[in-house]
């Protein structure tokens, strides 16, 4: 016997999915007919959402997902990070760099845990909370493939983000509503990809297993 569930939350839910989907919004008609309801249904959702932030209005009368959400989200990032952290750890002191875990925050790669390794004279300073654009550097380029839907296995970048400085990131798959990538980075020459490659990859899966 199928679970008993809400329509009016689950419409809800699907308003918020089908807006954050959209780069430019949409209006009340495009709306309904994303859903397949008629706008009298979506009124009222869309009341509901608006009044606790989820949901906002701009002056062209187009819907976006609301600042609300953030509030929401802001909760899911130490898990990500209680979860990632081990698994960095033990990448970083393997191979000697700084490992860390990147999450797509709209078209901006947010990193959003950084683990440097334990015994290098040196190694890359990577700052938690730091942003760049999802097109540049390896961690954003990696939540590209996945964003694209392929089965390419990790990207790899040189001086992309900071002069001299080379990244390999593979992304984090089969976590539903996740966009993230497990990478690393090094100033010490090129990347050993047969070495390091392989080991990232590891990671990722390691990292996704977690959060399953």
């Amino acid at each position: 016997m199928a679970a008993e569930t809400s329509q009016t939350l689950d419409r809800g839910l699907r308003v918020l999915e089908v807006l954050a989907e959209s780069s430019d919004g949409m209006t009340v008609t495009e709306l309904a007919a994303a859903l397949g309801v008629n706008r009298t249904v979506v009124y009222r959702l869309i009341s509901t959402l608006e009044q606790h932030a989820l949901l906002r209005r701009d002056s062209r009368g187009r819907l976006s997902v609301g600042l609300g959400i953030l509030h929401l989200a802001s909760a899911v990032h130490p898990l990500l990070r209680d979860q990632a952290v081990p698994v960095l750890r033990q990448l970083a002191d393997a191979i000697g760099c700084t490992a860390h875990l990147t999450v797509a925050d709209g078209d901006e790669a947010l990193a959003l845990a950084v683990v440097e390794p334990t015994w290098t004279d040196f190694h890359v300073a990577y700052r938690v909370g730091s942003r760049h654009p999802l097109s540049h550097g390896a961690a954003g380029k990696a939540i590209g493939i996945l964003r694209r839907g392929d089965d390419t296995p990790y990207a790899v970048t040189t001086g992309e983000l900071q002069s001299g400085a080379h990244g390999l990131a593979a992304p984090v798959r089969g976590v539903e509503g996740l966009q993230a990538s497990v990478g690393i980075v090094t100033l010490d020459g090129a990347i050993d990809e047969g070495v390091v490659a392989p080991r990232v990859v590891a990671a990722a899966e390691q990292v996704a297993d977690r959060l399953r």
